[in-house]
């Protein structure tokens, strides 16, 4: 009987520290998902592939989209106030379906105004639920980018 106290307690310890562990191999950085996009470089009326794992969104950090919104972007910093987001695509996301990647391919990057040399990315948007202070659903978003570049 005085083994079964401290078998318990290293059993709880070991299962504790597992915890830990596969929590740190997910790094802060992809905790609204691990976006790719393919081909990197395209031309205006070209098809992309966008690939998402939401693997570490969900297992690692709890956060469970509803809505994935996918747009092409170019950062603030270097926008000339004339590139507005361009709307590829949005998804609804069931995570409760078990999947937690997915891949698909837009039909055609838009015939928009592109500059030369703008530092154009694709904008993976989450759009998830948290509890606000009173228990309600309180919607927030979250997003990772992916670099693309345009040929204009």
């Amino acid at each position: 009987m005085k083994l079964a106290i401290p078998t318990a307690l290293l059993s709880l310890v070991g299962l504790v520290a597992s915890t830990a562990v596969l929590r740190q191999s997910c790094p802060e950085a992809v905790r609204f998902g691990i976006l790719s996009v393919s081909p990197t470089t395209v031309n205006p009326g070209d098809d992309i592939t966008i690939s998402v794992d939401l693997s570490c969104a969900i297992n690692n950090f709890g956060i469970r989209p509803k809505f994935l919104d996918f747009s092409i972007v170019v950062p603030a910093n270097s926008n000339n106030g004339h590139e507005p987001s361009i709307v590829l695509a949005r998804r609804d996301f069931d995570s409760s379906a078990g999947s937690t990647s997915f891949q698909f391919t837009t039909k055609v990057v838009p015939f928009a105004f592109y500059f030369a040399g703008a530092p154009y990315q694709v904008l993976l948007m989450d759009t998830y639920p948290i509890n606000g202070t009173d228990g309600s659903e309180v919607l927030i978003q979250g997003g990772v980018y992916a670099g693309i570049t345009i040929n204009v």
